[in-house]
């Protein structure tokens, strides 16, 4: 069982969970590994978001990598999907982005990714971790150093690609855009305006320590302000790394990850695009959105949480579209990974091409009430085990059956419990939400 990796990579805070010396390690195990995969001398890209602690951990990841006979390409500041984009067409061995996405910036994370700029499987992540916990007995090989180069013109390729995807003009849509002071803040208002949008940023200065801060995807009712006095037609809320967005309408009102990928779903399904007429999404993704795609008879497939679950069930189902209520949308016709900027490109030409207003689209799907809460615990890895929440959980499932739904996960990134109840009736949901929480609090919580 993994115990380093989480949902999305490695993951933690600066100087504790994740340090220099950590870095070192794991750039040196997996150039360890890429070495006996690899013919010749293989490559390997970097990228990272705007967090100060970025540089530092680049620093110490690269000379793991390069210790091992490894090359080093730096592309600085890039999104987690253009990361992908430079992986898989630019002959890369794999792919590192450091970033902690959505979190403060005290956090970071690193991201990996194959040749395909796929993310890696749990298996060869647990090859990753299985060699650092047996560092000290691995009798690593002494190589020629591989070279470090820094590539500051990578991002741009990303771009160009970015500016071909739809070919209709966006004018007369007026966009207003919080960059979360991510990785996105320099590309995202260049592809917009280039495409001929009305374009207004917020939230685009990065200093390093202002990542996600009171911004993005994470705070999204900055961005609802903005959209009241800006009378603009839609926003978008990208987080950190720049892999997800989610949208407010004309009426300063929230779309999430669901409603986007429905409308998404049914442009593609006109289009005779929507590969097997499926789409996949989570456990977390409202019933709504099941109902709304069974309508237009779209099969609807759900993984557990985590992007990357979503892609690999994508790749067995033959599936075109898929994504998270969080906002990860993924369009595997043009990338492998969730893509802020291509989704907010998809809807923006949606929009154009339809006429409709936001709301409109969105209205194709009522939500059903949910209600999420997060339980600080010790730990997170025998909460399974323990009787007592099992118990309240086959309760609640009892309880609500044939009425809503029970999801209860350990997070990937954060020592939380995290708890999502659905169903029609909002009094009941919450009731029923609380007292799941107060079971994990009393057997586990963090006090």
């Amino acid at each position: 069982m993994k115990k380093l990796f989480g949902t999305d990579g490695i993951r933690g805070l600066v100087d504790k969970d994740l340090t220099p010396e950590l870095a070192f390690r794991v750039g040196k195990a997996f150039g360890f590994i890429i070495q006996q995969q690899c013919a010749g001398s293989p490559k390997v890209v970097i990228g990272r978001d705007t967090r100060s602690s970025c540089e530092l951990l680049e620093n110490s990841l690269s000379s793991g990598l390069a210790s091992q006979g490894v090359d080093v390409s730096l592309v600085d500041i890039i999104p987690t999907p253009g990361l992908a984009f430079l992986t898989r067409t630019g002959g890369f061995a794999a792919g590192i982005m450091i970033s902690a996405s959505h979190n403060p910036a005290e956090y970071n994370g690193l991201k990996f990714m194959g040749h395909d700029g796929f993310k890696l499987s749990d298996q060869e992540e647990l090859k990753i971790e299985t060699l650092l916990e047996n560092y000290d007995r691995t009798n690593f090989p002494n190589q020629h150093p591989g070279a470090i180069q820094r590539d500051i013109n990578a991002a741009i390729k990303y771009l160009d690609y970015l500016k071909q995807i739809e070919k209709i003009p966006l004018g007369g849509l007026k966009v207003v855009i919080d960059l979360a002071n991510g990785a996105a803040y320099s590309l995202a208002p260049q592809l917009l305006a280039s495409l001929g949008a009305n374009v207004k940023v917020i939230s685009d200065k990065p200093n390093g320590t202002n990542i996600n801060f009171n911004c993005g995807s994470t705070h999204i009712e900055n961005l609802q302000r903005v959209m009241q006095s800006e009378h603009a037609d839609v926003g978008f809320a990208f987080d950190g790394d720049g892999d997800r967005i989610l949208a407010v309408d004309e009426k300063a009102e929230v779309v999430d990850g669901d409603q986007i990928i429905l409308i998404a779903a049914l442009e593609l399904a006109r289009e005779g695009r929507l590969h097997n007429n499926i789409v996949v999404t989570t456990v977390l993704s409202n019933y709504g959105l099941e109902e709304a795609l069974k309508l237009h008879s779209i099969i609807l497939k759900r993984t557990q949480v985590g992007d990357r679950y979503v892609v690999e069930e994508m790749i067995r189902s033959g599936a075109t579209l898929g994504g998270e209520q969080s906002g990860h949308v993924v369009f595997l016709d043009y990338n492998t990974a969730g893509d802020g900027l291509i989704t907010a490109v998809k809807l923006l030409t949606t929009l154009k091409k339809s006429g409709s207003k936001l709301s409109t689209l969105a209205s194709e799907m009522t939500r059903y009430p949910q209600v999420h809460l997060n339980v600080k615990v010790k730990n997170t890895s025998d909460w399974e085990s323990n009787y007592l929440i099992q118990e309240a959980i086959s309760n609640a499932e009892r309880e609500i059956h044939g009425q809503g739904r029970v999801v209860v996960r350990a997070s990937g990134t954060e020592p939380l419990i995290r708890i999502m109840v659905e169903g029609k009736d909002d009094s009941m949901i919450r009731q029923m939400a609380e007292e799941l929480a107060q079971v994990v609090r009393s057997a586990i919580g963090s006090h």
